[in-house]
């Protein structure tokens, strides 16, 4: 047997299997609108947002190593430039949240400039700080409703719809779309030559510096794309709420410490990862959401016990058990009268 009888490739049985059944999953989520209640909608669709936001977390920490405690800050912005647009650019909502992504790049900018200077704890810190400064900034814009928040004017709403049933119904989409994006250009960049550095950096930045791959450029373009991407999720869920205030646009709970707890159940440095914890948290705030604290409680006591028995999560858990890959991201070697024989990256 020679090795011309070998191949490497990314694809797998699984990996087929699975892109099958999303598609299927795909246009029944789509159609929600005909056979979903409108409670169900809203959960659904906060599900999307949350696993968008967790989705691009995910890329900057669990592959480029930017542990951010701060990804608050262009939540809250993103919230905040949909109202200013809206309400004093005369914006189309839709518009707005694609000029609030952009606006996110550009101010991201700066900020990576400054906390990359930054390492480990210090650069966690560093973000946690470039949050606060942007909430106590917004705070003092009168015209935004200073700390007490602003609401959306009604006519900004009944522009995307007079009835509210499509309103409802555009507002599901739109999560729904921006779940899929994010989720499809997480997968796109993975594939890609950078994201392929990037990989290499996960798995031991001091080598792949060695081999000529620009770091710092490579983190720098990550937390930049990240940033757009967040801001305009962050206008997606202000638009849906239709107020904002600075605890609640810049809040580190709701927008970063629940985002990691999906990241680190579900696994990071997967793309699985953040869709399987972000069903596993929506399961347990459904359930025990009318216990008070007990159900934070709950929360911490199964990140603490999934650290220490499973760190690298449930997706972890099983693809080293069952070496399955829903993602076509690692390269499988297959050889012959074998065809599912190898290790992905």
């Amino acid at each position: 047997m020679t090795l011309q009888n070998y191949h490497v490739t990314r694809s797998s049985n699984t990996a087929r299997v699975a892109a099958v059944l999303g598609a299927v999953i795909l246009i029944t989520l789509i159609t929600a609108p005909w056979w979903a209640g409108r409670a169900d909608m809203r959960l659904m669709g906060e599900m999307f947002l949350y696993l968008a936001l967790a989705s691009l977390w995910n890329l900057m920490a669990g592959y480029a190593g930017l542990v951010s405690v701060g990804q608050q800050a262009f939540v809250g912005f993103g919230g905040y430039m949909l109202f200013a647009l809206t309400m004093f650019g005369g914006l189309h909502p839709l518009a707005a949240i694609l000029l609030a992504g952009v606006l996110g790049a550009l101010i991201s900018v700066p900020v990576a400039v400054l906390i990359f200077r930054l390492r480990g704890a210090y650069f966690a810190i560093g973000t946690w700080v470039i949050a606060e400064v942007f909430r106590l900034g917004f705070a003092q814009i009168s015209a935004l409703g200073g700390g007490s928040g602003s609401s959306l004017p009604v006519a900004i709403v009944k522009s995307l719809a007079d009835k509210r049933a499509l309103r409802e119904s555009l507002s599901y989409w739109l999560a729904l779309g921006a779940a899929v994006l994010v989720v499809t250009a997480v997968y796109m960049f993975l594939r890609s030559r950078k994201g392929l550095a990037l990989t290499a950096i996960r798995d031991n930045e001091l080598a792949a510096g060695s081999l000529g791959i620009d770091i710092w450029r490579t983190k720098f373009t990550v937390y930049v794309v990240t940033s757009a991407l967040t801001a305009m999720i962050g206008a997606l869920i202000f638009l849906q709420k239709l107020r904002i205030s600075p605890d609640a646009a810049f809040s580190v709970n709701d927008w970063t410490a629940f985002v990691i707890f999906i990241v680190v159940i579900g696994g990071i440095g997967t793309i699985e990862g953040p869709i399987i914890g972000t069903l596993v948290f929506f399961a347990l705030r459904e359930t025990l959401a009318d216990l008070g604290t007990i159900y934070l409680i709950v929360l911490g006591l199964v990140a603490i016990v999934m650290m220490l028995k499973a760190p690298k999560g449930i997706w972890g858990l099983i693809r080293s058990r069952f070496d399955l890959q829903l993602f076509s991201l690692g390269y499988r070697v297959i050889a012959p009268d074998k065809p599912e024989q190898s290790k992905g990256a």
